[in-house]
């Protein structure tokens, strides 16, 4: 049986998961990789006297055991790199992991696959978009890939649920805990609605700062897309991006107002090039060539031609929400009450918005 073996070889003090691969790669398995001798392993490249030390030292066998026995007890799901049934998108990195653990129903290697990130911390706006595209995304067989954290991530997987969407919780711990706690009461819902929970580390692992680099990688690995919600310029979404776009994924930005901090990496990314600007659904349709622009809802809002910077923002405040008081359109715009007010008034005569009772404002 491979798996104990395969367990252990992540287990071993200076074995990563480039080297774990390439002595497997050598060695033929990952079994081969403890029988094979301190002489041969200090052949193969990039293997070291302290790194071949440690693999013939390696005795601790029985956790490996415990962590099969764990497997089995809770019908988790181990893939092991070289299976057929490892997500191809994941094994296309250089670095994906080794061993990932799943637990749920979830087709990993399903045809449509976007990864939602952000901030912990969204605006209205930010959360509206994210519902506003997942609603749109209903019915298209598309699963959703986040991190379980709060803000966007929750967000996100959230919105997958309400509109019948698989939604998948990768996670920088083992699948015997839940960070933060307080989403575990979504878990079953997305179990049930054939999503699920993945993740690379053994149980009793604890969220440590350092994993949460390595579970970002795993977002950005499994996706055809990553698209990044409101986010400052440095930050876990940010390295997500990053790793996305070394990866070769779409990557895909939900651009905000100048100067907004929770905008910041977003436009940062946008002018760089390396991110592409989404305004809705169909944008990230268009991005990944899917053959589903017929099932998205009829009405596509584009931004209109001929507005002004300061009608520009405000119809794209109005879009995310539909209905806003001028009192928040105030707030989000920074400009003054007089400058909402002459600008909706502009906006309304050339018939974008209208007016409704207590001086709020809809979109047409």
């Amino acid at each position: 049986m491979e798996l104990p073996y395969q367990i252990a070889l992540t287990q071993i003090n200076g074995v990563g998961v480039v080297l774990a691969k390439n002595l497997i790669s050598y060695c033929g398995s990952a079994s081969a990789v403890f029988k094979t001798k301190k002489s041969t392993l200090l052949k193969i490249p990039d293997i070291g006297e302290f790194t071949a030390s440690s693999i013939v030292a390696f005795r601790d066998f029985k956790r490996a055991e415990e962590e099969v026995n764990y497997i089995e007890k809770n019908k988790i799901k181990p893939l092991f790199y070289a299976s057929p049934d490892y997500p191809y998108r994941l094994r296309s990195i250089i670095d994906c992991p080794v061993l990932i653990y799943q637990i749920g129903e979830v087709d990993l290697n399903a045809e449509k696959i976007i990864g939602i990130v952000g901030t912990r911390t969204p605006t209205d706006y930010g959360k509206h978009f994210c519902e506003q595209l997942l609603e749109d995304l209903n019915g298209t067989g598309c699963i959703v890939i986040s991190g379980m954290a709060y803000g966007i991530d929750i967000c996100a997987h959230k919105a997958a649920l309400k509109f019948h969407l698989p939604t998948v919780g990768i996670l920088a711990h083992g699948l015997d805990r839940l960070y933060p706690a307080v989403h575990q009461k979504y878990v079953n819902s997305m179990l049930l609605n054939n999503g699920g929970l993945v993740t690379e580390f053994i149980s009793n692992t604890n969220p440590d700062r350092e994993n949460f680099p390595r579970r970002n990688r795993i977002v950005a690995g499994l996706c055809d897309a990553v698209i990044v919600v409101e986010t400052a310029l440095r930050g876990g979404s940010m390295i997500t991006a990053e790793l996305a776009w070394q990866y070769d994924r779409n990557l895909l930005a939900l651009p905000g107002r100048i100067g907004d901090e929770k905008s910041a990496g977003c436009n940062f990314l946008i002018k760089t090039n390396k991110a592409e600007m989404i305004e809705n659904s169909l944008d990230l349709v268009k991005s990944l060539g899917w053959d589903i622009a017929s099932k998205l809802p009829i009405a596509q809002r584009s931004l209109p031609i001929d507005l002004n910077t300061e009608e520009s923002m405000i119809w794209t405040f109005l879009k995310a929400k539909n209905i806003m008081a001028i009192d928040e359109i105030v707030i989000l715009s920074s400009l003054s009450s007089s400058r909402v007010a002459l600008t909706l008034l502009d906006l309304e005569f050339k018939g974008f918005i209208k007016s409704l009772p207590g001086k709020r404002f809809q979109l047409l």
